[in-house]
């Protein structure tokens, strides 16, 4: 079982990892979030057709079946979330957005409990209310005043991103990353319908096809597989990690000193979910002693 937990935070914590580059390259583009988003459901599309029919070749058809309506769920809310996000961006401040997103573990953990009641252990609820309280932080230095419907749409991408992981976490015998490719068209077609099937030049194109080809498809996916192995609001807790080093990278790219309090939240962050790791380590190392 410990072993089990490990392998799900690692798999978290890679795909973290791949997604942090998300912010920095969004930064250098010129396009209109608009054509951003057509471009990105496009592209993510086709990497994750590429990479579900490396993994799983003449089987893949096979694969998709099995994971039903909730596979189906899966790729909506995947697209709803990503639409949300972008939405919300463009028509409420940043630090509003980020506000409300950071709800995501809060609202899987409380998601798994009312309809699956799977509960959690007392040291995983401090370390979302810890890295929650610390993510907010970090957002309050850009906190505004915008246009409700960028506060509603940043709500439902939070809804849809802890639904997507514990609808996932539900079926732990089916990879639900093989439908994000049907999320992915579906913001492509979203998109295209509100005019943003235009061209890019060919810097923002190398930029975009950067993100989209190689860091987010794999991030997606290695975060897609993770509540098969823990559970969903420790996944999206895993995910205020970007938010840190996401930040860092624009700071150290693009010279965008954050605030005092969001230096004072991203410490917070990344302490807490360093602590969390290392004791999970313990706990594993322990157990294995004990079975030698």
């Amino acid at each position: 079982m410990q072993t089990t937990r490990i392998k799900g935070l690692t798999i978290a914590a890679l795909g973290v990892l791949f997604i942090v580059p998300d912010a920095l390259l969004v930064k250098i583009t010129s396009v209109d979030p608009v054509v951003f988003l057509f471009w990105r459901g496009l592209l993510l599309a086709v990497s994750f057709l590429v990479i579900s029919w490396a993994r799983y070749r003449s089987r893949l058809t096979t694969e998709i079946r099995r994971c039903g309506w909730k596979g189906m769920f899966c790729a909506g809310a995947f697209a709803v979330s990503t639409l949300g996000f972008v939405v919300g961006m463009k028509n409420t401040a940043a630090g509003n957005v980020l506000v409300i997103l950071n709800t995501a573990p809060v609202l899987a953990a409380l998601i798994a409990w009312l309809v699956w009641r799977e509960t959690l252990p007392w040291r995983t609820w401090v370390v979302i209310l810890v890295c929650v309280t610390g993510a907010t932080f970090m957002a309050i230095g850009e906190w505004g005043k915008g246009d409700p419907l960028g506060l509603m749409m940043a709500g439902i991408a939070a809804i849809a991103l802890a639904s997507n992981l514990n609808v996932a976490r539900s079926r732990p015998d089916c990879d639900m990353s093989v439908m994000l490719m049907f999320g992915a068209l579906a913001l492509a077609i979203v998109a295209a319908f509100m005019g943003g099937a235009e061209t890019l030049s060919a810097r923002d194109g190398f930029f975009i096809a950067l993100l989209c080809l190689v860091f987010l498809p794999t991030a997606c996916i290695l975060i897609q597989i993770g509540p098969r192995y823990i559970p969903a609001a420790e996944v999206s807790l895993m995910l205020l990690l970007e938010t840190v080093l996401g930040s860092f990278l624009v700071w150290l790219f693009l010279g965008e000193v954050p605030p005092d309090l969001s230096l004072i939240g991203g410490v917070i962050v990344f302490s807490a979910l360093a602590t969390h790791g290392w004791l999970e380590v313990k706990r594993y190392r322990k157990a294995r002693a004990l079975v030698d």
